[in-house]
């Protein structure tokens, strides 16, 4: 355990690594009072958000805020529980606290920071909000994951190291019906470049996105795709009664999501082979990792607020779907996104557990 007033580059990556912070702060007659708080650190501070979820008072009633200005001390206690107890480690800082008002400089620096850290806050809107400012005092710090070893070495620190990565997976969730609401452009982006860190292929990235918001176009692809699937429907004998409903419903799905992303195979830079098993598998491999890059998108969408629905329709009319949109032929529709806020929580399906699906852990 070390005291000082600055932090080091180990435990500055400690810090930035952890999603969830204390914060302890007191009242007049020293009653404490600690809260969670979602944070992000420069070289100099620690910068915590008032955000703009509906409060019953004004931010600058809020008790740790109220805190702040009578006694203009407070303390940020950073910690990782993990079951490998050699990654355990906290940092105990102790601080002097201000608030920094919006249309200050630091205020929007700090907002940057946050968005970067947080892509659910790209959705919100902080301007108007303070902004909490600590800078440190003394910090103590305890733990394998932020000091040396007995012997002397330096443990390294593994990317990814305390993003609890469960939760994430749990959470997502298939969604039909979304609130009439659009979605950031920034989350698109994040949601695209989340896609091409995926696994693919010899790292030939065989996919290609197409991102739809305007009306007209989601309207076009859905009366595209609706006289497809009519046809298809009708070979397989179903009532028209049922084959009405159903194609009204899809109709209904493209055109309502704020935002559509077409995930679109392209073989064009694989490699080549002179025998068919060997280019089936590589074409094989780049349907897996296309499944990947989705997977990325949908992840990153729930992380930031959002929730996505998958729609596979595009693999039954490839070229309905590329004619809709004027796309080039080596483009091969596979699936389409619906992206936006959940309007209603969706009925979950049970999901089996590990222990039913593993048939073999040696």
């Amino acid at each position: 355990m070390r005291d000082r007033a600055d932090l080091t580059e180990r435990e500055r990556a400690f810090a930035n690594e952890q999603r969830v912070a204390r914060l302890a702060t007191a009242d007049a007659e020293g009653n404490p009072y600690v809260v969670p708080v979602c944070y992000v650190a420069d070289h100099q501070r620690f910068y915590s958000p008032l955000d703009e979820k509906p409060k019953r008072a004004a931010a600058t009633r809020l008790r740790r805020v109220q805190n702040i200005q009578v006694r203009r001390a407070a303390t940020l206690l950073i910690d990782r529980y993990d079951d490998d107890w050699s990654q355990l480690g906290y940092l105990l800082i102790q601080a002097k606290p201000s608030l920094v008002s919006p249309g200050e400089p630091e205020h929007a620096r700090s907002l940057v920071l946050l968005r970067a850290k947080y892509p659910q806050y790209l959705t919100m809107n902080l301007e108007a909000q303070p902004v909490i400012s600590l800078t440190p005092t003394r910090v103590t710090s305890w733990g394998p994951a932020l000091h040396p070893e007995a012997d002397g070495s330096i443990p390294q620190m593994q990317p990814g190291r305390g993003l609890n990565f469960l939760p994430l997976a749990r959470g997502r969730r298939s969604v039909r019906v979304f609130e009439d609401r659009p979605v950031p452009r920034q989350v698109l982006e994040t949601m695209l470049e989340a896609a091409t860190w995926a696994p693919s292929p010899h790292g030939r990235q065989p996919w290609r996105f197409a991102v739809l918001t305007r009306s007209e176009t989601k309207e076009r692809l859905s009366e595209a795709m609706g006289d497809e699937w009519q046809r298809t429907l009708m070979m397989d004998g179903q009532p028209e009664e049922t084959i009405q409903i159903r194609l009204e419903k899809s109709r209904e799905r493209i055109r309502t999501a704020p935002a559509l992303v077409l995930a679109c195979l392209y073989l064009g830079d694989l490699d080549r082979y002179p025998d068919r098993d060997r280019q089936q598998a590589e074409e094989v491999m780049a349907i897996q990792s296309l499944g990947a890059s989705i997977q990325n998108m949908l992840l990153a969408a729930y992380s930031a607020g959002l929730d996505c629905g998958w729609m596979c329709a595009p693999l039954f009319c490839p070229d309905t779907v590329r004619a809709a949109l004027d796309l080039e032929s080596g483009l091969i529709p596979h699936a389409l996104l619906t992206i936006g806020y959940a309007a209603k929580d969706p009925r979950r399906r049970p999901h089996r557990s590990p222990n039913e699906l593993v048939v073999l852990f040696d």
